[in-house]
């Protein structure tokens, strides 16, 4: 039996770093999210599992401001926030980590780490500017040294030389960097090796000690959701079924409320479990 099984109602909202209230979202007469609430609060990682058309990335770029809800609200911090764009949720601490990383293969670690938020200062008549490259590098080694990753000559290594673990912990690196409060990670070890996969779990484990990040992690790889959350998020049919809390979740118990056969499919929103 499923411990500590229960509803999308959350108890802990009033002290929660994420919020999702009743949000709903349709594309044309497609319902891609049907009904989901959950909560994250500072230093906790949560799984978000369900089976492919759940709508576990439509949820995930919903809080990341590429797509906007038809109903419901999403708090931060206790803050009612309306996430019209990628920019908007940055600004406001959410940083997302894609399947495609987002990272420019020509370009070096440090470049990455501040694509799109060069620093520079004043020039000509202040209208043409300078990059602070060296300033930039000497950060961007800072903040990978300071979070255990270990990549030789990382301060000037290409992307494209990098490994698979090595991107994904560049990509992880640069989100904790920009301050992020809410770190939302969509399949980080999906093509990624056992060794590697493990670097990258002993990452995550690092941020979530490191501060106050919350952390979102979508993932397919029950047993990786079991050792990782300290709480699962249960969608089907897009719909949040159930809450699972750890330590010591299941996977073959995960399994379970993903396909339905734990959880009946006549009860998906309403169902408590002890």
């Amino acid at each position: 039996m499923a411990r500590n099984a229960s509803g999308p109602v959350d108890a802990n909202a009033a002290d929660a770093r994420l919020d999702v209230r009743g949000v709903r979202k349709s594309f044309g007469s497609v319902a891609a999210i049907k009904q989901v609430s959950f909560t994250i609060n500072a230093r906790e990682v949560v799984g978000l599992i369900g089976d492919n058309g759940a709508g576990k990335s439509t949820l995930v770029k919903i809080i990341a401001g590429v797509h906007q809800p038809d109903a419901g609200e999403i708090f931060l911090n206790g803050e009612a926030v309306d996430h019209q764009s990628p920019d908007v949720a940055r600004r406001r601490g959410v940083e997302t980590v894609f399947q495609d990383l987002a990272l420019v293969d020509i370009f070096d670690v440090s470049e990455n780490m501040f694509l799109g938020r060069e620093l520079s200062f004043g020039g000509v008549l202040g209208r043409f500017r300078f990059l602070r490259n060296r300033k930039m590098k000497a950060e961007a080694l800072s903040a990978v040294q300071e979070m255990g990753i270990k990549i030789p000559g990382i301060a000037s290594a290409r992307i494209a030389d990098l490994s698979g673990g090595q991107r994904q912990a560049v990509a992880i690196a640069r989100a904790v960097f920009w301050r992020s409060r809410l770190l939302l990670l969509d399949e980080p070890t999906a093509a990624l090796g056992v060794a590697e996969t493990n670097e990258v779990e002993m990452l995550v484990k690092r941020v979530k000690d490191a501060g106050e990040v919350a952390t979102l992690i979508v993932s397919h790889d029950m047993p990786q959701v079991a050792r990782m959350a300290d709480k699962v998020v249960v969608m089907r049919q897009g719909r949040h079924v159930a809450t699972l809390h750890g330590p010591g979740l299941d996977p073959n118990e995960l399994v379970g409320y993903v396909t339905g056969a734990t959880a009946p499919q006549t009860d998906l929103v309403d169902r408590v479990q002890a």
